[in-house]
This record gives structure tokens, C-alpha cells and sequence, in this order.
């Protein structure tokens, strides 16, 4: 039986249900799901992780529809995904990645992968889908003390 692989990555600093949709419909695109997490060093896009990297992890590892974690390559986003070697790299939908910038690195380094989209979730204003939103909550309601 061919085993179809799909990789999925990002910093999943407090996860949240944004993170559960989006590794949810990441293994639908697939019958193995990898995620790699993305090491607090690399994070650079972004105000850094709140929490260490194993944790994160450890969380995202305990998802029901993640099959494999890994912690990503500290110099090389790439290095996890020629060793995984996915069918489809599963991007959010939000995620700040060019597509074609992806598609076209993959192709570079002679990896033949679908890059997808994942769907944005439905939500309303007492749905927390960002790290972001869940920090400027806590203080909001428990002060920055």
C-alpha cells in the first residue's frame, strides 16, 4: 500500500483551535501527517514563542491527527522535509509563506511535493485563533502585573 505523506509546519506557541483546524484539514490532503515545529531561533518573523520548543513539541505531537513531530532543522527549513520526503507541504492559510516561493525551493532541491492551502476556520469574536489574541486577552483581563 503507497502511503501518502503531507507535511505541515509552524511555531504553535499556546495552541489554540486555529492550530487543531488547520493540522485537521493538513491530514486530509494525506494518510501520514508530519509536522515539523519550528525551533524559537528561527522564529523570525514574529514576537518569539513563550514556550520551549520540546513543549511545543510534545503538544502538537499528542494532536490526534498528527502522526509524526519533529522539531525543524536549526539552520535549514528544508533539511526535515527532503528527509520526510511529502507528497504535499501544507501551508495555513494564514501563514506569511509565498506559495510559488515554496513550490519553486522545493523543486530546487529535487523534491516532489504539491504546496496546498489549508481552509481559514469560521469564527466569531469569542473564538481566540492567534497566540496573539490569547496573550492580549490574559492581559487584557489579568492585567500585565
Amino acid at each position: 500500500m503507497v502511503t501518502s505523506r503531507v507535511v505541515a509546519q509552524g511555531t504553535f506557541d499556546i495552541l489554540h483551535p486555529g492550530h487543531l483546524h488547520y493540522l485537521r484539514d493538513a491530514a486530509a490532503m494525506g494518510d501520514e501527517l508530519h509536522v515539523i515545529i519550528a525551533r524559537s531561533t528561527n522564529v523570525t518573523h514574529k514576537a518569539p514563542p513563550i514556550v520551549p520548543d520540546e513543549q511545543r513539541r510534545e503538544m502538537v505531537a499528542a494532536l490526534d491527527p498528527v502522526d509524526h513531530a519533529r522539531l525543524g532543522h536549526p539552520d535549514d527549513i528544508f533539511v526535515p522535509i527532503e528527509e520526510i520526503e511529502p507528497d504535499v507541504v501544507a501551508l495555513g492559510y494564514d501563514q506569511h509563506h509565498d506559495d510559488e516561493a515554496i513550490a519553486a525551493a522545493l523543486a530546487d532541491r529535487g523534491i516532489d511535493a504539491e504546496v496546498r492551502r489549508a481552509s481559514g476556520r469560521e469564527t466569531n469574536d469569542e473564538y481566540l485563533l492567534s497566540t496573539g489574541r490569547i496573550i492580549d486577552r490574559i492581559l487584557q483581563e489579568r492585567g500585565s502585573d
